[in-house]
């Protein structure tokens, strides 16, 4: 098989759920090269059914990225980008008027996708911002007084430039809440810098050609068979305790540490609880297991709680970030 991207990867029919994943990924990351850890994470929301919110600087193939799992898994995908005049109707879509049958019909918006890219989402009013909660958090969008369902399959992968803040609208914390997870990638070493140079200049080759479509690798039923061996993979109930202690801790740090009392203002909702739990379960079972270990809680707990614990001023004063308070929690919360 040859990609859109013009290189040639062997593929074999894949037999289940499990191994088509595995296909899936090693296709992705021999097109995205350097960022295995943002590829597998991508992966892991499909299988939690939840959304990504992704931070880097320009030029790290963010916008690649969830372009090439798009292209193999069975759906639409569509790039939207947020930008300080974007209207709430941009999004969602608006009711347009036929005189002919004198009614109105409603135009579906392009959050009406499986996969969706909102680039620089910070870039947005917090009225578009809106929008966009309903369809992460209640899979709906209200246009009217109407409400309609979005697809059974939507993956939301929203980003953030960290250098440039002017014109930007942070986003509130209910949002940031609705995101599974918050991965902030860095620039690839000197290595995978010259792996990337070879790729570009065949890649650049090969567009003067014809380019074939993509094979796609997992179907639709594929991707909701695999949820459901998720959320049935076995979690030991001591381990789910020890996701609960660790939730609890940023909540009241001070029953631990004493000095991290004063460094939360607020700790992890519950939806942390939930995230931990299903992103271990969907590490483990693309791992091939078929149960989850504490490992697999402590690979993914830094990005299911960057952007749900918030750190007081004295900690943002003494340089102290979310990824330092949970290292101390986990040398702490005892592990089962």
């Amino acid at each position: 098989m040859e990609s859109s991207e013009g290189q040639s990867v062997e593929i074999t029919q894949p037999r289940d759920e499990r191994q088509a994943f595995k296909e899936l990924s090693k296709v992705a990351n021999e097109l995205i090269i350097g960022q295995e850890r943002l590829m597998e994470r991508l992966v892991m929301a499909l299988l939690c059914n939840g959304h990504l919110l992704v931070e880097g600087a320009p030029g790290l193939a963010k916008t690649t990225a969830i372009k090439v799992l798009a292209e193999r898994i069975e759906g639409d995908f569509h790039r939207i980008q947020f930008t300080p005049d974007l209207l709430p109707a941009d999004l969602t879509g608006t009711e347009i008027y036929r005189p002919r049958e004198a009614v109105f019909e409603f135009q579906q918006g392009p959050i009406f996708h499986n996969m969706i890219l909102a680039d620089e989402v910070n870039r947005a009013p917090a009225k578009v911002q809106s929008a966009m909660l309903e369809a992460m958090g209640e899979h709906q969008v209200t246009v009217g007084r109407i409400t309609y369902p979005m697809p059974k399959l939507f993956l939301v992968m929203a980003t953030q430039n960290p250098i440039e803040q002017e014109g930007t609208y942070p986003l509130p914390e209910a949002q940031l809440d609705r995101f599974l997870m918050h991965i902030s990638i860095g620039y690839p070493d000197a290595k995978a810098e010259q792996d990337i140079l070879e790729l570009a200049r065949g890649q650049a080759r090969d567009e003067l050609g014809e380019k074939p479509e993509p094979t796609m690798l997992v179907t639709q039923e594929q991707v909701f068979e695999a949820q459901s061996q998720v959320l049935d993979l076995h979690m030991a109930p001591a381990l789910q305790e020890y996701i609960v202690q660790l939730v609890l801790a940023t909540r009241e740090p001070g029953k631990w540490d004493a000095e991290l009392a004063a460094l939360v203002s607020y700790g992890a909702s519950p939806r942390a609880t939930i995230g931990l739990d299903r992103c271990a379960r969907a590490r483990a079972w693309l791992d091939g297991r078929e149960f989850a270990s504490p490992d697999d809680i402590h690979a993914v707990i830094h990005e299911v709680m960057r952007h749900r614990v918030l750190l007081s001023y004295q900690a943002e004063a003494d340089g102290v970030t979310v990824d330092e308070l949970v290292n101390r929690l986990l040398d702490l919360v005892p592990v089962p």
